[in-house]
């Protein structure tokens, strides 16, 4: 089972943002699809990420000012996975990738720098197991 390949299991349609966004707007959108991670697209290129739990627990402190776009506070080195790789290879990604919450639990899929899917550690677990 983890030789099977990144693309045959994760999830193709994205939801996604841009890098305008005002940050409200971006948390309401992570909070109505139930989602922990936005990608930030610009022309299908991947260009950073969001997570809910940074932008919650920032919002919560106040540390954003009304107008505060999603480019401001994206992570831009974002730790991606190819379409090719197999799902070991993704836990390892996972497990070498540390976020400052000590768990990285979504990988971008991208092919050519274009965000073709995300792989989360629900979807390796539900194959897995």
């Amino acid at each position: 089972m983890l030789n099977k390949k990144v693309k045959e299991i994760m999830t193709e349609n994205v939801i996604t943002t841009t890098s305008d966004i005002d940050v409200v707007y971006a948390f309401e959108k992570l909070m109505e699809h139930k989602i922990s991670c936005l990608p930030v697209v610009e022309d299908d290129k991947l260009i950073g990420i969001i997570t809910a739990t940074d932008v919650g627990h920032n919002l919560i402190l106040d540390k954003y000012e009304l107008g505060t776009s999603v480019k401001e506070i994206m992570i831009e080195s974002v730790v991606t996975v190819s379409p090719e790789d197999d799902i070991e290879t993704a836990i390892q990604i996972m497990k070498e990738s540390v976020s400052s919450s000590g768990i990285l639990n979504q990988l971008p899929v991208v092919e050519d720098g274009k965000l073709v899917g995300i792989i989360s550690d629900g979807d390796i677990i539900q194959e897995v197991f």
